[in-house]
């Protein structure tokens, strides 16, 4: 690994040793294919979202493995490319920032130009890649919302329902629930527009590494939700804070 992971960094430096060149682009993804062709192939989830209010701003969500290294994010020049052609792709280097405590991580991507992007990792002998994203920052911004309905029936075990905003094409529902400083504790997905603490009879993935931890009586937490389209694009929000009961 020592030996492989040496050839790596011999290989970023040949794409980038033309870097202080006008218009240079970097790591073709394709070719870092190439590289790790010998790797498993693994999955990134991973989507992208407007910022709430601007739309020349795009957050690019993903969840790093435990152990992830070498975490890249590549870009076409437009969405007129054939998205599934990894020629097409070229490494951007962005800014990124933690989300919920770190749980998960984004990439912050300034312009409004609509491009189709993907994340990689290394992590375990398997290369990690992300199915395309297609970023609708201008035809199509995410919409950021605070309703939800909130059924504590159940002792600290809340039933979150929800309805979609202005677009109904939305394939898979993320939910997170955090604590008051926006630390992570739970994670889940839905097809269904609703989700109980801690029950999985309609979750489809779950990204928790532990079974989280019960509620406490009166403290507050927060609830997030994404409402993800089969391109990966985020089209609604929903962001809460509420008092367990």
């Amino acid at each position: 690994m020592r030996i492989r992971a040496i050839f790596f960094l011999l290989l970023i430096l040949s794409f980038t040793s033309c870097d202080n060149e006008e218009g240079a682009q970097s790591a073709v993804l394709s070719q870092v294919l190439a590289f790790y062709s010998d790797f498993q192939l693994d999955e990134v989830i991973a989507c992208a979202a407007s910022k709430e209010n601007d739309n020349s701003t795009s957050y690019i969500y993903y969840y790093p493995i435990p152990g992830a290294t070498n975490i890249q994010y590549f870009e076409t020049d437009s969405v007129d490319l054939i998205s599934d052609n990894y020629n097409n792709y070229y490494e951007v280097k962005l800014p990124e920032e933690n989300v919920f405590g770190g749980y998960l991580k984004r990439f912050v991507r300034s312009g409004d130009e609509e491009v189709y992007c993907i994340v990689t990792f290394q992590v375990d002998g398997k290369f990690h890649k992300s199915n395309p994203i297609r970023l609708k920052n201008r035809t199509k911004p995410t919409e950021y919302s605070s309703t939800v309905a909130i059924d504590q029936t159940q002792s600290l075990m809340p039933l979150f329902s929800w309805e979609d905003g202005q677009f109904l094409d939305t394939a898979i529902y993320f939910q997170v629930l955090s604590d008051a400083n926006n630390d992570f504790i739970s994670g889940t997905y839905t097809t269904e527009k609703s989700f109980q603490y801690y029950k999985l009879s309609n979750v489809v993935l779950d990204i928790n590494r532990t079974v989280p931890q019960d509620l406490i009586l009166n403290q507050q937490y927060n609830f997030s939700m994404l409402a993800v389209s089969l391109d990966n694009w985020v089209n609604l929000v929903i962001e809460t804070p509420f008092i367990a009961q």
